[in-house]
């Protein structure tokens, strides 16, 4: 593999349209790229550092030359201060509007473009990404081995060499290319990633070339003025995966389909696969869908092939999920049977997960559901699944952005549950009690519910409430929503520790076998 330099790094990206000034450090050197980082923390020898945000200091940059970096990336803006500061770093200076694009392009450079050598699969839709992945990366461990795929989302991030939890649902460029780098020289089989509409907005996963590029679905979420200003910017910054797929992968049940096959059609895919419940005229599709407490069988069709398959939770959401995990599947080398074993054995941690009460009569579901449409699929399938019994929900919603959930999550919640306990949920600089207070006006006149603003003692309350419904004969559920397994809250001051809703779940559970 030839040396990349730093010189050659700059000639990279004039050769892709971006006007770049090499400037040289006091030492005159041309040195040897090895990585990129835009985390001084994580910056390793031989590493470019990328000099961004609005909160930069020059002390970033100290900081990042200690650590191993031997040059650096950023815009004109910062450039004499950055010069001052470390002036013999020799540095590529870039306008302000192309700092994310030569970003990417510079990282992917510097880790000898491991795309071209692990096949990478890439999800986007508005619901379902997470538990897509989690369903593709069941198969493929099922059939080759534990930790033969890896995983980048919004839960957590494993790649072959590291794994941990997720902060971002697609980490920037530079973090992204050292997961992809990482999954190469592990030799994994494939790596799996969740595709937000973030990050191709802003360019995280530009250059990235996938195998598949899979597109879920569409629906009104993340509209705010630090998110998409209208659904339009949402939408064609989802569509923008088809730019950088071999494969794409449609779903024809999507709202907008019709959009989403030609946007494929236009995009660099080679070929189209589609999915779809019950439509014979797909590639892949379901039929004989039966549901029940513990979840879906269905008879799967696979090109010319089918098979009897379960899943361990319910939805038919769930089985177009499990469709698209198995178009991907058979496209990475798996048979068919292969697949439906996969598949039944699936794990998503902090979405559709089950507890359920030795008697029976007591269950608690943990899901990551926080948007509309999330909301309506997932409580939709819960109401049937446990017919008769009485459903508490406990959720919040987000501060800072996507202000349309405080409308949206009560008005689907009252039309499925018959109670509802507000909380918090990651509120940031905003008042939870005012988000809550939000979230009342749109109940419907007179539905039963109250506000707990602190999340364990709301969660408590919910088990409370059902133990109460219980002991007069009935059945309940308690349905823990939007936090999963976050082990944190989002406040003014930063990120505090809180238990799980996974671990709450379980705990009450346990209490009520126990009688405690």
């Amino acid at each position: 593999m030839d040396t990349l330099t730093l010189s050659r790094l700059a000639d990279g990206l004039r050769n892709a349209g971006i006007d770049v000034e090499l400037r040289a450090g006091a030492s005159a050197v041309d040195p040897a790229i090895a990585g990129a980082a835009c985390d001084s923390r994580a910056v390793r020898a031989s590493d470019l550092f990328v000099c961004k945000g609005a909160a930069f200091r020059p002390a970033f940059l100290s900081g990042a030359h200690e650590a191993g970096a031997v040059a650096y990336l950023c815009t004109e803006t910062l450039a004499t201060d950055l010069a001052a500061a470390e002036p013999d770093l020799p540095a590529l200076v870039v306008a302000k509007g192309d700092l994310r694009r030569a970003m990417a392009l510079a990282s992917a450079a510097a880790f000898a473009h491991p795309d071209r050598d692990v096949p990478l699969v890439g999800i986007t839709g508005t619901k379902g990404k997470t538990t897509c992945a989690y369903m593709l990366r069941s198969i493929l461990d099922h059939a080759r081995g534990e930790g033969r795929c890896g995983i980048i989302g919004t839960v957590e991030t494993y790649d072959g060499v590291e794994d941990g939890a997720s902060r971002n649902t697609t980490p920037e460029a530079p973090d992204l290319w050292r997961h992809l780098a990482n999954a190469r020289d592990a030799h994994l089989d494939a790596l799996v990633m969740e595709v937000s509409s973030q990050a191709l907005k802003y360019d995280r996963s530009y250059g990235v070339g996938l195998e598949l590029g899979c597109f879920l679905n569409i629906g009104l979420d993340h509209i705010s003025a630090v998110e998409h200003k209208d659904f339009d910017d949402y939408f064609s910054s989802k569509l923008r995966i088809f730019g950088q797929c071999r494969q794409a992968v449609v779903n024809l049940d999507s709202d907008h389909a019709d959009q989403i096959l030609a946007a494929a059609k236009a995009g660099a895919a080679e070929r189209i696969l589609t999915f779809g419940l019950e439509r014979m005229n797909a590639y892949a599709w379901a039929s004989d869908l039966q549901t029940s407490e513990l979840g879906m069988s269905f008879t799967l069709h696979l090109g010319d092939k089918s098979r009897a398959a379960t899943l361990p939770f319910p939805g038919d959401f769930s089985v177009s999920n499990a469709l698209c995990a198995a178009v991907c599947a058979e496209q990475l080398g798996l048979s068919v049977d292969q697949i439906v074993n996969g598949l039944a054995v699936t794990r998503v941690p902090g979405r559709m997960e089950f507890y359920r009460s030795a008697d029976g009569r007591l269950t608690a579901v943990v899901d990551y559901a926080h948007n509309r449409m999330a909301f309506d699929s997932l409580l939709s399938a819960v109401k049937k699944s446990f017919a008769g019994a009485q459903l508490i929900a406990v959720f919040g919603a987000v501060g800072g952005k996507a202000v349309e959930r405080r409308h949206d999550l009560p008005e689907v919640a009252a039309q499925y549950v018959d109670r509802i306990v507000l909380t918090t949920d990651d509120p940031w600089t905003e008042d939870p009690a005012e988000i809550c207070r939000q979230m009342e006006e749109s109940l419907p006149e007179g539905f039963a519910h109250e506000t707990v603003l602190d999340r364990e003692e709301a969660a408590a309350r919910a088990f409370d409430l059902a133990a109460e419904h219980i002991a007069n004969g009935g059945r309940a559920v308690v349905l823990l929503l939007a936090k999963g397994s976050d082990a944190t809250q989002h406040m003014a001051d930063g990120y505090a520790p809180v238990e799980t809703d996974s671990s709450l779940a379980e705990r009450h559970v346990a209490a009520y076998d126990t009688g405690c």
